[in-house]
């Protein structure tokens, strides 16, 4: 038996770096898919080769900032396959400028889709998950969430507010048979940040900060999600797991 087997699980950002990497093995792992990206032509390709392995998948266009576009996607996971088990946040954007640096408009698109789209995920497919009787959400904060690097504000404004409301979430639901929890990968070799360590290699800031003294490659983060993702975490709610190759344990 697989460790998803039986359970529908939905995903924003399917097609980044770890969203695909996290698709890929909750296939694997049996899981029915329900994947989002604002890219409509990305998400097709994903869910195509998907579907061609054998996996049930449900490609849904979605911008996760927009609360009727999450309405719509709701019903679509209603309309396909009647409940939700799990919930995967894994849209997001970056901004590198400082306090200074950072404008408000480059504030403001951060803010929406990293901490606004993830409450707006919870919002709207909270009733789903707690009709299942076991539901899981697995948010994506980062390391940038639990320390500071004097760079990229609102990306690490927005990503420590997804860390305390995944502890909210978790203390809301912990009796009403959802679990919450939060992910925080360090240095992740994914299109977001690839053109960054092309030029940077390993002089990179964040990869010198590294006691591993390299990026994680996706499929190295993905794990992390399925284990939150699967019964075998039952009795994990509210947790932080960091997947950074030791850069926060200094």
């Amino acid at each position: 038996m697989t460790r998803l087997d039986g359970k529908v699980a939905l995903i924003t950002g399917a097609t980044g770096g770890i969203g695909t990497a996290t698709a890929d093995l909750f296939a694997e792992e049996g899981a029915r898919l329900v994947l989002t990206d604002r890219d409509g032509a990305a998400l097709e390709e994903l869910a195509t080769r998907l579907a061609s392995s054998g996996a049930d998948v449900l490609p849904v266009r979605l911008d996760v900032s927009s609360a009727e576009d999450w309405s719509a996607a709701v019903e679509a996971v209603r309309e396909r396959f009647g409940v939700l088990h799990v919930l995967v946040t894994l849209a997001g954007v970056v901004d590198w400028p400082g306090i200074e640096g950072t404008t408000e408009e480059g504030w403001d698109r951060v803010i929406a889709v990293n901490q606004k789209g993830t409450w707006l995920a919870m919002r709207a497919v909270m009733p789903l998950l707690r009709a299942s009787g076991n539901g899981s959400v697995v948010t994506t904060s980062s390391v940038l969430g639990l320390v500071g690097s004097g760079a990229a504000a609102a990306y690490q404004a927005s990503k420590g507010a997804v860390r305390l409301l995944t502890k909210t979430a978790a203390v809301e639901y912990a009796t009403q048979g959802v679990r919450v929890n939060s992910v925080h990968p360090g240095v992740v070799a994914t299109p977001m940040i690839q053109e960054i360590l092309d030029e940077q290699g390993d002089q990179q800031p964040d990869i010198v900060r590294t006691p591993m003294r390299r990026a994680a490659l996706p499929h190295e983060i993905a794990p992390a999600y399925l284990f939150l993702a699967s019964d075998e975490s039952s009795y994990v709610t509210g947790s932080e797991l960091v997947v950074d190759g030791g850069l926060t344990a200094h």
